[in-house]
């Protein structure tokens, strides 16, 4: 049984304020630990489960941010950027039995702690086929179409709610509670460690490979907070405008879907100035 987990940082252990996920802060390397602590946890609980192999895959900012030194030396680490399927790279080889999200967040325009969908700001909305997505709904359909289910999904309580819908049979771990987009209620890591290791441990057991979901073309809506960004997104082929605030592209399937997002997420962020965005 291969894992493939998927470590985001906002919905880490004690992550509540944008300088706890901003590379080069004192507060980032001191929520590095908390982030690692939760990814370790559910890796020795995947083991526990019957795991032959885990894959960790960095999904957060730079992608260089768990510590290495301090993970389960049964696991293996991709870490860095510029991957073909960004948060959810190791998912197409056709090995992997089952996917975690660990530390995820919920979307742009919706509640919880750093929401935001890929960009930390300047996205208000995501929809896919005409449903507001999260990050985690996004890859989940792009898993789906490997044939890999979403066996885990921590962050905090909204998170678990968001899961729900596009993960209902998966074990869900809330390490804090939401507050604001800047706060919530949060217990020590020992404490969610213990949680997350034993989630782990429960939902290894529906790491089960399924048939493939294919079900394209898939439709696209962006929309950004400044008219202008419209513009630096329909520089990407295909994307198209429309409205004031909004584009829309389609897709055959996920894999280019999601490539195509990475793409405009990519080049809006580039047209964002510090101070008017």
């Amino acid at each position: 049984m291969k894992i493939l987990i998927s470590a985001d940082m906002e919905g880490a252990t004690g992550v509540t304020w944008p300088a706890d996920v901003l590379p080069g802060t004192p507060q980032w390397e001191r929520c590095r630990a908390m982030f690692t602590s939760d990814v370790g946890a559910a890796i020795a609980g995947f083991f526990e489960g019957g795991a032959d192999e885990v894959l960790v895959n960095e999904a957060h900012w730079t992608m260089r941010n768990l510590l290495l030194e301090r993970l389960d030396e049964r696991a293996r680490m991709l870490t860095g950027r510029h991957k073909s399927l960004s948060m959810v790279e190791g998912v197409q080889h056709g090995d992997v039995d089952g996917i975690a999200f660990v530390g995820y967040h919920t979307g742009a325009g919706t509640e919880g702690v750093l929401a935001h969908t890929y960009l930390a700001n300047s996205l208000t909305g995501v929809w896919l086929d005409g449903k507001r997505a999260s990050e985690g709904y996004l890859n989940s359909r792009v898993v789906a179409e490997y044939g890999v289910p979403v066996v885990l999904v921590t962050g905090d309580d909204r998170t678990c709610e968001d899961a729900e819908g596009y993960a209902p049979a998966a074990r869900k771990v809330a390490v804090k509670e939401y507050v604001s987009r800047y706060a919530a209620v949060c217990r020590p890591p020992a404490r969610t460690a213990a949680e997350i290791r034993a989630g782990a441990r429960e939902a290894a057991v529906l790491a089960i490979r399924q048939e493939p979901v294919r079900r394209g073309p898939h439709t696209f809506e962006l929309e950004f907070d400044a008219e202008h960004l419209v513009g630096a997104a329909t520089c990407v082929p295909g994307v198209e405008r429309t409205g004031e605030r909004r584009v829309a592209y389609t897709s055959q399937d996920m894999y280019e879907g999601i490539r195509c997002f990475k793409a405009v997420t990519t080049v809006v962020s580039s047209a964002v100035e510090e101070q008017y965005g």
